[in-house]
């Protein structure tokens, strides 16, 4: 069987870019068992109430929901258990270093395959108010309406 190539999504959280300021990001590796692995490349898993926890030097995934496998026997894993990811030991310590002290918080962005591994994209990300959320929409609608007058104005049509 040929080596897998290529990037494969299997999770988005697009709700985190509308309810956080992304500050930076990290690719990081799972530590997963065979179950979890086989439900992931059927495409099955949500990234809605997940987040990152720094404990001991070691980063944690928790509140990632990969469902059961549904050909599993006893050896099947628990849908939402905490999963270890792979990151380097400075990459670790200035996510916690930021963490503590600019009061961030780190969130899974997308989870997906890339060259036959399980990867998850974390980011470094403040929470958004209320009122950063309707102006942040009120500006894409603003750009939205200009690039359609500047596309008009250039096709020869009148506003």
């Amino acid at each position: 069987m040929a080596k897998e190539q290529g990037r494969k999504l299997v999770a988005q959280n697009k709700k985190a870019r509308h309810d956080y300021h992304i500050e930076d990001t990290y690719e990081a590796g799972l530590v997963l068992q065979g179950t979890e692995v086989k439900s992931l490349r059927q495409g099955r898993a949500s990234l809605v109430d997940g987040f990152v926890d720094i404990d001991g030097h070691e980063a944690w995934l928790h509140g990632v929901h990969i469902p059961e496998y549904s050909q599993g026997t006893w050896t099947n894993h628990s849908a939402r258990r905490k999963r270890k990811l792979l990151l380097n030991r400075e990459e670790i310590d200035k996510i916690e270093r930021r963490v503590n002290e600019k009061g961030l918080t780190v969130i899974p962005l997308s989870l997906y395959f890339k060259d036959g591994r399980a990867k998850v994209e974390i980011a470094l990300a403040k929470g958004k108010k209320t009122w950063d959320k309707r102006h942040a929409i009120a500006e894409r609608t603003a750009k939205r309406e200009t690039e359609v007058a500047v596309g008009r104005r250039m096709k020869g049509m009148r506003d």
